[in-house]
C-alpha cells in the first residue's frame, strides 16, 4: 500500500486543465502519470514507465479504481506516490475527507497499485 498525494500542473487552475504540460516535473503530452519513488517501484516490480491501475485500499464495499497510468520514478519520499487530480478524484471515498473543515482527504488516500499490460 502507498499513500496517493493529489497534485495540480503548472497550466492548471482548480479543476480546470488548461494543457497536457508540467514544465515542473518534466511531463509533456500526458497527465495520466503516476510520479513514484524508485526503491517503491523497484520493491513492487515496477519500471520506469509501466502501466499501472491504482485502486483506493479501504474495505467499505465501494470499488474505486482508476486505469491508464505510468510510473515516473521521482524525487517522491518512500511509501508515497503522487497524482494529477482531477483525474483520481474518483480513488477518494466521501467520507474520507478532514475532521473540521470536511475538506476532501485528497493529500493522503491509501491506494494499491496492479500492474496492466502497456497499451
Amino acid at each position: 500500500m502507498l499513500q496517493l498525494i493529489t497534485i495540480r500542473s503548472n497550466d492548471q487552475f482548480n479543476t480546470t486543465i488548461y494543457g497536457y504540460d508540467d514544465r515542473f516535473r518534466g511531463v509533456s503530452g500526458t497527465r495520466m502519470v503516476l510520479f513514484m519513488n524508485a526503491g517503491d517501484a523497484a520493491r513492487l516490480g515496477l519500471a520506469d514507465g509501466a502501466a499501472v491501475a491504482l485502486a483506493t485500499a479501504v474495505e467499505d464495499g465501494i470499488p474505486r479504481r482508476v486505469e491508464g497510468f505510468r510510473v515516473t520514478y521521482y524525487d517522491i519520499p518512500a511509501g508515497c506516490c503522487a497524482a494529477y487530480y482531477p483525474e483520481c478524484n474518483p480513488l477518494i471515498p466521501l467520507w474520507h475527507h478532514a475532521e473540521h473543515s470536511k475538506v476532501p482527504a485528497a493529500k493522503s488516500i491509501p491506494v494499491r497499485l496492479q500492474a496492466m499490460a502497456a497499451a
